[in-house]
């Protein structure tokens, strides 16, 4: 019987990478992402795609905690929310599977971006999502995102025909 550690290092929390102008994160279809019949829960790809967007923001140093928290000090912040999204269900992912969900920015402007999301599985598609997100003010209105989000944001933007 091996000694047991007093303290055994920590694992590393779940991160993507950045790969050119694409992010990639993986996920892996648990038990309780599916439903009876064993097929992932549509709503569980809205989860996944959060997670990828919000490791990308961690990798472009936008850091998100950061401006809610001045908000609510009621100082200059924000947030990103999810204006507008159109989702597409192709295949369904099953238990076990393990999926890479590829973000693209496609486009953006002052107050928003938009991305191109794909759940993949074996590099083929099996989910894609195209959305809109705008950096609101902690009143709820859109307002212009920091100066240098929008220049991290450009170093990953791929324009849209690219993405189809």
């Amino acid at each position: 019987m091996s000694a047991v550690q007093p303290n055994p290092p920590a694992p590393n929390p779940p991160g993507g990478i950045i790969d050119g102008s694409r992010h990639l994160y993986a996920v892996r279809v648990y038990y309780e992402d599916t439903d009876l019949s064993g097929i992932t829960y549509h709503a569980n790809y809205l989860r996944w795609f959060e997670r990828a967007r919000s490791d990308l923001l961690r990798l472009l140093d936008i850091d998100q905690r950061a401006a809610i928290e001045a908000g609510a000090r009621g100082k200059d912040g924000g947030a990103y929310a999810v204006a507008d999204i159109h989702i597409r269900y192709l295949r369904p992912a099953r238990l076990d599977d393990d999926i890479v969900i590829e973000t693209r920015c496609t486009e953006m402007r002052a107050a928003s971006v938009r991305m191109h999301q794909r759940a993949l599985r074996d590099g083929e598609p099996i989910a894609e999502a195209d959305l809109r997100v705008g950096f609101l003010s902690p009143d709820g209105r859109p307002k212009r995102q920091p100066a240098a989000w929008r220049e991290a944001f450009k170093t990953v933007l791929t324009p849209e025909e690219e993405t189809a």
